[in-house]
């Protein structure tokens, strides 16, 4: 049985946590001469509001800004981290929750391999925060590869 890709998708969050994948995901495109996608979901959930009622009104930058500082942010890190690509990777930014805007996004462009990282929290910051690349790995459509930074060592409880 052979395994080959022809589009893989990174989720770009601009962490320095998240190039080690970035580092996973340019060498699967390089050796499998995929194609290389670099989405940012901006989190819909930093448009909060003051209450519940009708005369709600939102906190934070609108989503506009949202968007375009998004893209700036983007522009930045290809320049930054993939200007070495060629062909020049597909960029993308979107507005929404992120493990179901890199699952939405994969879906819609024949995306084979998703690689991205994991942050590793655990306990109650796991309970709070949830986990993107859990939910991603429980709902893509396709392999999902999923990059532990070197922080932090397992201890078997």
């Amino acid at each position: 049985m052979s395994v080959a890709f022809s589009a893989i998708l990174f989720p770009a969050d601009f962490s320095e946590l998240s190039l080690r994948a970035l580092d996973s995901a340019k060498g699967m495109a390089k050796q499998f001469g995929a194609s290389l996608h670099c989405i940012h979901v901006v989190d819909e959930a930093y448009q909060y509001w003051t209450g519940v009622s009708p005369e709600s009104v939102p906190v934070g930058p609108p989503p506009d800004e949202l968007l375009e500082i998004g893209r700036q942010r983007m522009v930045r890190f290809v320049s930054d981290y993939m200007a070495d690509l060629s062909p020049a990777p597909t960029t993308h930014v979107m507005l929404g929750r992120p493990f179901a805007g890199i699952v939405q996004y994969a879906r819609e462009h024949g995306i084979d391999m998703i690689v991205m990282a994991t942050h590793g929290r655990g306990g109650i910051a796991h309970v709070l925060l949830g986990s993107t690349a859990e939910k991603v790995v429980r709902k893509a459509h396709c392999a999902v590869l999923t990059v532990r930074t070197a922080e932090g060592e397992f201890v078997h409880p």
